[in-house]
């Protein structure tokens, strides 16, 4: 596989018909502390095309975070463009952010966010409930979700009775729940041991391999690049380099 992929992260036209999903073009994101400005992320541009595999690689205090909250359509940049499925986010309006949100991108968090006070197969219906599908559908869909993830028996379990690998593989489940274009992880691996960790990379890996979903995981761990398409190293809130992974054909 040819590195077409130039330092500044844009891409030239692609041959092999893959098309853009998602586009940033000059964008920072800066904060005002009191009198202080910081800036968390520095003219950074990047260009994800539909079914990559894509980690975010760096460090803490790096700006991936920052980073992840803009692709996500969970905050909006200071200056520059981003572009979710050709559409600047900048121009839309809080109602159909939450919808391209709801509608598009399964969020994998590090802390899971389940809520605690509901059972498994309900936590994974509600995406689906927020889009007010039929509830015999919603309540179908998580149960064939739960299966794909191994945890059929548990689904009335409630979180606190769920080990950690458990509960991301029910936040997993949650994050396929309306079929999304793509997966957003942030550290989905950070709070598993490495067993856990390696089954829960393995999966997403299947994922994108089966479905052509694009995967996007934001890290500091190194374990994620091996499944990856492309590592964007990420530092001082500016783009530092991305790597082409180049694998023998099988």
């Amino acid at each position: 596989m040819e590195n077409n992929l130039n330092m500044s992260g844009s891409r030239p036209a692609q041959a092999n018909g893959s098309e853009p999903l998602l586009n940033l073009r000059n964008v920072w994101k800066t904060y005002q502390m009191g009198e202080i400005t910081f800036d968390a992320l520095k003219d950074v541009n990047l260009t994800i095309d539909k079914g990559e595999f894509v980690v975010i690689l760096g460090p803490s205090g790096s700006g991936k975070s920052t980073m992840m909250n803009l692709i996500g359509c969970l905050d909006l940049p200071s200056r520059g463009i981003v572009e979710l499925n050709s559409r600047d986010i900048s121009t839309l309006g809080e109602s159909e952010l939450a919808q391209i949100r709801g509608q598009m991108i399964g969020f994998i968090f590090q802390q899971f966010n389940l809520i605690p006070t509901l059972n498994t197969i309900e936590n994974v219906m509600l995406p689906l409930e927020f889009q007010e599908a039929d509830p015999t559908f919603a309540r179908k869909r998580a149960e064939e979700l739960l299966a794909v993830v191994g945890l059929s028996e548990k689904k009335n379990n409630l979180p606190s009775q769920l080990s950690g690998g458990q509960r991301q593989r029910v936040a997993i489940a949650r994050s396929l729940a309306v079929n999304p274009k793509v997966i957003l992880a942030d550290e989905p691996t950070g709070n598993l041991d490495s067993k856990t960790g390696s089954y829960i990379l393995e999966f997403l890996s299947g994922l994108h391999k089966r479905e052509g979903t694009t995967i996007i995981i934001v890290t500091h761990d190194l374990k994620p690049v091996q499944y990856a398409d492309r590592v964007v190293h990420i530092k001082d809130g500016m783009v530092e380099k991305i790597e082409t992974i180049h694998r023998e054909a099988m």
